[in-house]
């Protein structure tokens, strides 16, 4: 699984990493604004690295937990769905709008593999300083270049460069960061 190769999830230790990140997941989700210090507590006990004044705020919901490493002075909103069967890295100072989905899995387009259960993933790194709109799904393999906005709503399924605006379906690059533009 952690080399990118076809794997069967069901196995039994991952079935146990997953459960126990489900139980983790769930009491992080439920724990009190009004207690910051038990909050990042979970939080670090259920990803594999957090930094410094990192901000996720609840409901997040992770397949292992320990394949994510989120980066200092983060800010993830509301609904994130990090599926983590590979590795995924958030850099520092990266903001994420709500529902913001990171998605690692992949599965065989062939039938047979694919009903006999068979998946395999790809890491996704965000690098630092990113912005991804709410609703932006990031794709299996991806990786964003740090200081890129990456519109509301928009599905990455191939990298992005450093330092450029990215819409659309699939996300496209429409402008360099630092550019004269007409925008109104």
């Amino acid at each position: 699984m952690l080399s990118g190769e076809l794997y069967l999830a069901d196995d039994p230790e991952l079935a146990a990493d997953a459960l126990h990140a489900a139980v983790l997941s769930e009491r992080y989700n439920a724990t009190s604004v009004a207690d910051p210090e038990a909050r990042r507590a979970v939080l670090a006990e259920l990803l594999g690295e957090v930094g410094e004044e990192v901000d996720v705020r609840p409901p997040l919901r992770v397949d292992y937990g320990y394949q994510t490493t989120i980066g200092p002075r983060t800010f993830v909103n509301f609904g994130a769905v990090f599926l983590d069967v590979a590795r995924i890295t958030i850099g520092a100072d990266v903001q994420m709008g709500p529902n913001v989905q990171l998605l690692t899995p992949t599965h065989p387009v062939d039938p047979e593999p694919r009903r006999a259960k068979w998946e395999a993933a790809l890491p996704i790194t965000i690098g630092d300083n990113v912005w991804l709109g709410g609703g932006v799904i990031v794709c299996p393999g991806v990786t964003i270049g740090e200081n890129t906005v990456v519109g509301a709503g928009a599905v990455v399924t191939r990298d992005l460069p450093a330092n450029v605006v990215a819409v659309g379906n699939p996300a496209r690059v429409i402008r360099t960061i630092g550019e004269e533009t007409t925008e109104a």
